[in-house]
C-alpha cells in the first residue's frame, strides 16, 4: 500500500483546504512530519484512517466531531486520499455526518454522511458510493481491518514503551488492545454462559424430577422421599394397585345390599298406594250421593239456558237497529239545519234535492277559473307593492355606493405609497444593520489593535534581544573553541586539527568558557522569541486589516447616527408585512364595492320592467272579475257559496234515504225474534231471555254436572280393580324407607372410595410414567454438563490445565511469542548484538498467570534482566523493535509501502540515534516510505525531507520542505 495524496478541507484543526503530496515526501524513502504541540500533526494520519475506513483510532474516534470548529459556512468538510494496493490506483473521498448552517434561513441542517471509490489506474471496474460497498472494497484490498491498521501502519509506539515496564496484569490488557483477542474472550464468556445454561437446565430437570416425585406420592397418598428412585416407584404403584382392589370388593357388596333394601321399600310404596286408592274410592262415592239431588237441578238449568241461547243475539241485534235507527234521524235533523242556513226552501221531496244540488254544482264549476285568477289578483298586487320597495332602497344603497367609490383613487394610491416606503426600507435593513454593528464594533478593535501593536513591539524587541544573545553566545563559543576542542584530546589519539597524536600545549579551560549546551539553549530562546513575535505581528496584521474595513464602511458618520437610521429603518421594514395587508384589504374592499354597483343596477333595471309588465296585468284581470262576482264581494266568495249549499243539498238527500232503509230493517228483525223465541219452546220473547244465562254460568255448570259424574266413575272403576284391598291395612313406609337409605350412605361412601382409589392408582401411574420420562431427559443433560463444565475449566484456567492459562492468555501468548521472534532481530541489530527479547510462559509469584512474561538478555552478562531495567534510549529502542516486530507479524503477507513511527527520538544519544536511523533506511529499501513525527531538532537537520504543521487562531496550515 503506497500513498500518493492526501487533501483535508475542514478536518479537525484545518479550516481550509490543506494538501500532502506523499510522492514527494516520499521521495528519498523518509520524511520528518514535525510542528507545534496541538497543530495537527497527529489529524493528518487520522485523516488517512478515515479515508479508508470511515473511523479515525483511540479515543478521538469516540468523540465523533470531525468538521473544524473555526471552518466558513461555505467550507466543506471532507478527505481525499489517493494510494495504490495490489497494483491499482483509486481515490477515496469521504465526508462526515456534520452541522451546517441552511443555505435559506437560520438554524442548521443535518449533512449526511458520503463516501466514493474512483479508479484512477490498474482496474477498469466502475467505482462506489455506497458506504459498505466501498468499506469491502477497501478491506479486501488492504487485506486488514481498521485496527490492524491503526496498529500495522501508524505504530503505537508509546503503547509498546508502557508494554515493556507493565506488570502481567497490565501487559494482557495492553496486549488485548494490541491485537484485538476480545473474541477469544467473548470464546471463553460463551462457555462459561453455556455452562451457567447447562448448570440452570441440571438444576430446573431436577427441581421437576423432584416435583414429580412429590407429586406422585401425593396422588399415592403417601410422605415424598428425600430423593426418589426406580425401586421406591415400582413398590409404591404395587401398594395403590392393591389398595384399589380391596376397594373394589367392598364396593361391590355395598351396592348389593342396597339393592336389596330398595326392593323392599319399592314393595312397601306400591301397596300403600293401593290401600289409599281404595280409601280414597269410597270417599268419592259417599260425597256423590249427597250432591245428587242438585244435580238434578244444574242439569235443567243448564238444558234451558242452551235453548234460550238462539234468542239472545237476535234480540240484541233488533236493539242494535233502534239505536242505529235514532243516529240516522239525528244526522237527518242536522243536514236540513245546514241547507235551512243557506237560505233554501225544502220541500221535503228526495228528488227535487239531488237535482238542485247538480245544477250548483255545475254553476260552481263554471267560476273555478275566475277564482284561480282572483288569487292570482291578490298575488300580483302584493308583488307590485314589493317591487316599489325594493326599487326605492336599492336606489338608494347605489347612490350611497357610487359616493364611496369617488374617493376610491386618492386612498389607494396613499396605500401603496405606504407599502413603497416599507419595502425601501425592508431592502436597506441588512446595510443598516451591519453598519450599526460595525460602529459598536469599532471602538473594541481599536483598543485590540492598539494593545496587539504594543504586544508587536514588545515581541520585536524581545526576538532581537533573543538574537543578539545567540549570536553574542555563539561568538564566545568560537573564541573559546580551542579550549572544547581541547577536552576531547586523547594521549596517543590524533588531534582533529592538525593530525598530530602530540599534544605538548592544549588550551585550558576557564570557569566562563561558552558551552554547547549554552548554544543550544540560546538557539532554543531565539526560536521560542521568534514564534513569538509571528504570532503577534500576525494578530496585529490581522486587527489593523479589520481596523480599516471598519472605517471604509463607516465613513464619516456617528455612532449615534447610525444607530438612529437603524432603528428608523427597522421600524419602517417591519410595518410592511402590515401595510401590504391593509392595502391588500382595501383593494378587496373596493372589488366588492365594484361588484355591488353593478348588482345594484342589474338589480333597479330587472325589477323595473317586472313592476311595469304585472300593472297591466292587475288592470286588465280586475275588469273581468268585477264582472263576475255579482252581488258577493268576490268571485272566490260567490263560488264558494254555490259549492257549500250543493254539497248541503246532497248530504241531506242522502241522510233520508238512510232513516228510511233503517225503520225497514228494525220492523224485519223484530219479527226474526219472536220466531225464534217460539221456536225454542218458549210463551214469548220476555220468558226466552229469563231462561239464558251467560256463557261462564253454563260452563260452571256443565263443569259441576261432569266432575261429579266422573269422580263416581272413577270411584266405581278402582273398587272393581283393587276387590281384595283391606282400606283399614297399616304399611310401614317410612321404615323401608330409612333402612334404603342408610344403605345406600354406605354404599356410596365404599364406591367413592373405590373410585378414589381408582383415580389415585392413573394419577399415579401417568405421573410414574413422565417421571420415567424426565429420568431419561436428565441423564444425557447431566453427561453434557459435566463435559462442558469440565471443558469450561480448561478454557478459563482451571481444572486439567496444568498452565493454569485462559484461552485468550493463550493466544496472546503465542502472539507475543512471534512478535518477541520478530523484535528480536530488530533488538539485536540496533542494539550491536547486545540484547534480544525472551518470552516466558511460566506462572509469576504468588500466582500470578504466566503466559505473558517478556524478559530480555543481556550478552554483556550472560543474564536474562526485566525490561524495565534498561534505561531510556534502551527502551526507546526495544519498544521501537517490538512496534516493528508486530508490523511484521501483523502484516504477515501484505505489502506495506508507508508507515509512520511517533515520538520517542529525543531520548537517544549521537551513537544509538545513528543505529535508529540505519534501521529505519533498511525500512525504507525496496521504495518504503517512513514517516517520522517528532519534535527533535537534530532529526529536521538530518532529514532534508519535512512537512511542518503551523498552528494559527484562523486554523492550521502545512508547509512542505523537500
Amino acid at each position: 500500500m503506497k500513498l500518493h495524496r492526501l487533501l483535508v478541507s475542514g478536518f479537525g484543526p484545518y479550516a481550509e483546504q490543506e494538501e500532502v503530496d506523499f510522492d514527494r515526501l516520499g521521495g528519498d524513502g523518509l520524511f520528518l512530519l514535525h510542528g507545534d504541540t496541538g497543530a495537527g500533526k497527529t489529524t493528518l494520519l487520522d485523516a488517512v484512517a478515515f479515508a479508508l475506513f470511515g473511523k479515525v483510532p483511540g479515543a478521538r474516534g469516540d468523540v465523533k466531531r470531525l468538521r473544524c470548529d473555526y471552518a466558513s459556512a461555505e467550507t466543506a468538510t471532507f478527505v481525499e486520499l489517493e494510494l495504490t494496493v495490489r497494483g491499482r490506483r483509486f481515490r477515496l473521498r469521504r465526508a462526515p455526518e456534520y452541522d451546517r448552517p441552511k443555505k435559506r434561513g437560520g438554524g442548521v441542517t443535518r449533512q449526511q454522511a458520503q463516501v466514493s471509490l474512483t479508479w484512477v489506474s490498474g482496474w477498469d471496474g466502475e467505482g462506489h458510493t455506497r458506504i459498505d460497498d466501498v468499506a469491502r472494497e477497501v478491506e479486501g484490498l488492504v487485506g486488514m481491518t481498521a485496527e490492524q491498521f491503526f496498529q500495522v501502519v501508524l505504530l503505537p509506539q508509546g503503547e509498546f514503551a508502557r508494554f515493556l515496564r507493565a506488570e502481567t496484569a497490565e501487559r494482557e490488557k495492553l496486549l488485548e488492545r494490541l491485537f484485538g483477542t476480545e473474541r477469544f474472550l467473548d470464546v471463553e464468556r460463551w462457555f462459561r454462559e453455556r455452562r451457567r445454561e447447562a448448570g440452570q437446565e441440571v438444576e430446573r430437570l431436577g427441581r421437576v424430577n423432584q416435583g414429580l416425585v412429590q407429586r406422585v406420592a401425593e396422588a399415592a397418598a403417601e410422605e415424598p422421599p428425600p430423593v426418589g428412585d426406580h425401586e421406591w416407584l415400582s413398590s409404591l404403584l404395587k401398594r395403590v394397585d392393591e389398595d384399589g382392589r380391596e376397594a373394589e370388593q367392598r364396593a361391590a357388596a355395598a351396592l348389593a345390599d342396597r339393592a336389596a333394601a330398595e326392593r323392599v321399600w319399592q314393595d312397601a310404596r306400591a301397596l300403600d298406594e293401593r290401600v289409599r286408592r281404595v280409601r280414597e274410592a269410597r270417599r268419592s262415592l259417599d260425597r256423590y250421593a249427597r250432591v245428587e239431588p242438585e244435580l238434578r237441578v244444574w242439569v235443567a238449568e243448564r238444558d234451558a239456558a242452551r235453548q234460550a241461547a238462539v234468542v239472545v243475539p237476535a234480540q240484541a241485534a233488533a236493539a242494535r237497529l233502534a239505536r242505529a235507527l235514532d243516529a240516522a234521524v239525528a244526522q237527518e235533523r242536522a243536514a236540513a239545519g245546514a241547507v235551512a242556513a243557506f237560505g233554501y226552501a225544502d220541500d221535503g221531496t228526495p228528488d227535487d234535492l239531488r237535482g238542485d244540488a247538480e245544477r250548483l254544482r255545475e254553476e260552481s264549476g263554471a267560476l273555478t277559473g275566475l277564482a284561480a285568477e282572483a288569487l292570482k289578483q291578490d298575488d300580483d298586487r302584493r308583488r307590485v307593492a314589493y317591487l316599489d320597495q325594493s326599487i326605492a332602497t336599492a336606489s338608494r344603497d347605489l347612490a350611497s355606493l357610487v359616493t364611496q367609490l369617488d374617493e376610491v383613487p386618492a386612498r389607494l394610491s396613499a396605500q401603496r405609497s405606504a407599502v413603497d416606503d416599507a419595502r425601501e426600507a425592508a431592502a436597506r435593513l441588512t446595510q443598516a444593520t451591519g453598519l450599526a454593528a460595525a460602529a459598536v464594533e469599532l471602538p473594541r478593535v481599536e483598543a485590540s489593535f492598539r494593545a496587539a501593536d504594543e504586544a508587536r513591539r514588545a515581541a520585536v524587541d524581545e526576538h532581537q534581544r533573543a538574537r543578539d544573545g545567540l549570536l553574542r553566545v555563539r561568538q564566545e563559543r568560537l573564541e573559546g573553541m580551542a579550549v572544547e576542542l581541547a577536552g576531547k584530546l586523547r594521549a596517543g589519539e590524533a588531534c582533529p586539527v592538525c593530525g598530530s597524536a602530540k599534544h605538548p600545549g592544549p588550551a585550558r579551560p576557564v570557569p566562563t568558557a561558552v558551552t554547547a549546551a549554552d548554544e543550544d539553549a540560546a538557539a532554543d530562546a531565539e526560536q521560542r522569541a521568534a514564534g513569538r513575535r509571528a504570532r503577534a505581528e500576525q494578530e496585529a496584521q490581522k486587527l489593523e486589516v479589520r481596523l480599516g474595513h471598519l472605517r471604509e464602511q463607516l465613513g464619516d458618520r456617528s455612532p449615534d447616527e447610525l444607530e438612529r437610521e437603524h432603528r428608523a429603518v427597522a421600524a419602517l421594514a417591519g410595518q410592511l408585512e402590515a401595510r401590504r395587508a391593509e392595502l391588500a384589504e382595501l383593494e378587496r374592499e373596493v372589488e366588492a364595492a365594484q361588484d355591488r354597483r353593478g348588482r345594484l343596477e342589474r338589480q333597479l333595471a330587472r325589477e323595473g320592467a317586472q313592476r311595469a309588465e304585472l300593472v297591466a296585468a292587475v288592470e286588465e284581470r280586475g275588469a273581468r272579475l268585477e264582472e263576475a262576482r255579482g252581488d258577493f264581494p268576490d268571485v272566490v266568495a260567490r263560488r264558494a257559496h254555490l259549492s257549500g249549499l250543493a254539497d248541503a243539498l246532497a248530504d241531506l238527500h242522502v241522510r233520508r234515504v238512510a232513516v228510511a232503509e233503517h225503520e225497514e230493517r228494525l220492523a224485519e228483525q223484530r219479527v226474526e225474534v219472536s220466531r225464534l223465541a217460539a221456536d225454542a219452546g218458549f210463551a214469548d220473547i220476555a220468558e226466552a231471555l229469563a231462561a239464558a244465562r251467560p256463557n261462564d254460568v253454563v260452563a260452571a255448570l256443565e263443569a259441576r254436572v261432569r266432575d261429579a259424574e266422573k269422580s263416581r266413575t272413577a270411584a266405581e272403576s278402582t273398587l272393581a280393580e283393587l276387590p281384595d284391598v283391606d282400606a283399614s291395612a297399616e304399611v310401614d313406609v317410612a321404615g323401608a324407607e330409612r333402612l334404603f337409605r342408610e344403605a345406600t350412605e354406605v354404599a356410596t361412601r365404599e364406591s367413592g372410595a373405590w373410585e378414589e382409589a381408582r383415580r389415585r392408582a392413573a394419577r399415579a401411574g401417568e405421573l410414574a410414567a413422565r417421571l420415567h420420562a424426565a429420568w431419561a431427559r436428565l441423564e444425557p443433560v447431566q453427561a453434557e454438563y459435566a463435559e462442558l463444565d469440565a471443558l469450561t475449566d480448561v478454557i478459563n484456567g482451571r481444572g486439567q490445565n496444568s498452565r493454569s492459562m485462559t484461552l485468550r492468555t493463550y493466544v496472546l501468548a503465542a502472539r507475543l511469542e512471534e512478535v518477541a521472534a520478530a523484535a528480536s532481530t530488530r533488538l539485536e541489530h540496533m542494539s550491536q548484538g547486545r540484547y534480544r527479547f525472551v518470552h516466558s510462559v511460566e506462572a509469576g509469584p504468588r500466582g500470578t498467570r504466566g503466559g505473558l512474561g517478556l524478559d530480555v538478555l543481556d550478552d554483556y552478562s550472560g543474564q536474562r534482566r526485566p525490561a524495565k531495567t534498561l534505561s531510556g534510549g534502551e527502551s526507546f529502542l526495544a519498544s521501537l523493535a517490538l512496534a516493528l516486530g508486530l508490523s511484521d507479524v501483523v502484516a504477515a503477507g501484505a505489502v506495506l509501502d508507508t508507515l509512520f513511527i511517533d515520538e520517542g527520538f529525543g531520548t537517544l544519544d549521537a551513537e544509538t540515534l545513528e543505529l535508529v536511523m540505519t534501521t529505519l533506511d533498511e525500512l525504507r529499501a525496496g521504495g518504503r516510505v517512513v514517516g517520522l513525527v517528532s519534535h527533535v531538532e537534530e532529526l529536521r537537520q538530518r532529514i532534508p525531507t519535512r512537512l511542518r504543521v503551523r498552528k494559527a487562531r484562523a486554523g492550521s496550515t502545512l508547509e512542505l520542505t523537500a
